[in-house]
Parts: structure tokens; sequence; C-alpha cells
């Protein structure tokens, strides 16, 4: 639909990636801890999710960016045994823990300028009640509006300032032709979060077969994207001000 212009000129994206599986202090996982997962928890776990659709979406750039990143829980009582990630309302007798200080958010909030003239804003965390995989993204166009929920991931709501709004069901059969290759189910057949894999391998072997076609899955330079954004959310954050996102042409070489 964007890339026909039925959305026209983007001109707002907002959303969220919220998950409740760090709400308590008893809660623990390997991405707290920076010596195991780096100086991000909340946006390099998932915030990174919300900002990569972002780009991927709108085919605009997010150029600069204005973040706060919280710690909620900044002494966690960690277990001295291990522990599955997610896996918190599962366990059963006693636990042992041991303090441990938590240097990284668990919550974090950003405002986003998107390539020349689009805005946005953001909030990505783990200590959402209720939440278990909330990510949503919103994008308001001059001439419509779209918004989808990766936890009813078949629809799609589609605002309108001179007609009836929409909620429109998956069924390939009426799907735009670019777009049906990506389901393979009929409607009423729920397709999903295993599904996205699926249609990752099946482009990743096709460009294998033909290294002429244009690759549709995420490249080494996706990552490298996103790693930039979140060392622009750290900085912003850290300095309470507005950050540039470097381009990729301008990034630094790996080791410099």
């Amino acid at each position: 639909m964007r890339e026909q212009g039925e959305l026209g000129e983007i001109l707002v994206v907002q959303g969220q990636y919220t998950q409740d599986y760090l709400l308590y202090d008893t809660d623990w996982n390997w991405r707290l801890d920076s010596k195991d997962s780096g100086p991000s928890c909340a946006m390099a776990d998932i915030g990174s999710h919300f900002c990569d659709m972002t780009e991927y979406v709108t085919g605009l750039r997010i150029s600069e960016l204005c973040a706060e990143l919280n710690t909620f829980h900044a002494v966690r009582k960690r277990p001295t045994g291990w522990v599955e990630s997610f896996a918190g309302k599962l366990r059963q007798g006693e636990q042992q823990y041991e303090e441990q200080v938590v240097d990284t958010e668990d919550y974090g909030a950003v405002l986003l300028r998107i390539g020349d003239r689009a805005r946005g804003s953001f909030s990505a965390g783990q200590v959402f009640a209720g939440k278990k995989n909330g990510l949503t993204i919103e994008i308001y166009g001059t001439k419509a509006s779209v918004i989808w929920n990766q936890e009813r991931p078949e629809e799609l709501w589609i605002g309108n300032r001179s007609s009836y709004n929409q909620i429109l069901l998956k069924d390939p059969a009426l799907l735009d032709p670019a777009a049906r290759p990506f389901a393979d189910l009929p409607a009423g057949h729920a397709e999903g979060y295993d599904d996205t894999f699926k249609n990752v391998f099946r482009r990743f072997y096709a460009a294998v077969e033909d290294p002429a076609v244009t690759p549709e899955y995420p490249q080494f330079e996706d990552g490298l994207r996103q790693l930039m954004i979140i060392q622009s959310e750290l900085a912003s954050s850290k300095q309470r001000a507005w950050v540039d996102v470097p381009a990729l042409s301008t990034a630094a070489a790996p080791g410099a």
C-alpha cells in the first residue's frame, strides 16, 4: 500500500514494543547483564525491531532521535541457578537469589525525525503487565493510515478521513500481487510469528540459487543499521539531547 502511494506522504509513525517478562525484581534474563548483552537491554532486544520495521515499511530513514532510557529495577534478585527466558510463571519450588546491580534499561521512550518531514515516537520495554509480545506500528499518511498489531497478526486497520475506517482480515486471494507470496494459507487459517521465519529462509534460499535476485530478507547492513540506532539512543539518553543517526555510508569501519 505504501509503495503504491495509497497512504500518501508519510507524516507520522508511532508505536510500541511491550512485554512483561521483566516486570518483577525477581525476574532475570541474560539480556540485563551488560557483560553478556552489551550496554542496552530493552532497546537492543525489542526496540530495534520497531525501528527496523519503521524504516522497512515506510522506506524512510530515521535521521535524528531523542531518547530517555530508564531502569525501573536498578537492583534485581538474580537466581543462583540457570533460568529460561519467559519462564517466570512456570517456575516451581523455592528459588535462591543474589542481588545484582543492573546497568541496562528495562524501558525506553524515543522521539524520531524520519526522512525529510515525517516525525514519530515509540516506547519499548519489558515491564508492561499483561503484554506478551506487543509490537504495534501506526503509520499516518496524507491519504490514509494503517495500524498493525503483532498479537493480532491477521488484521490490518485502515483509517480514512472522508469514508469509513476498515479492519481487513488476511485473505491471500484478495492481497495485492506483491504481497500475496508472503501468505501461504487460505483465509481463516492463521498465519503469524513462525511464518516470518519461513518467508525469510524461502527468500534466502532463492537468492542462493540465483544471486541476481533482489534480496527480500535482512542483510548484514540491516543489523549494522540497528546497532547504529541503538548507539544513538544510548548517547541521546546520556546527553539528554537530540542526536543524529549517521547514515551507513558515514559509519566507521569495523575496528575503527
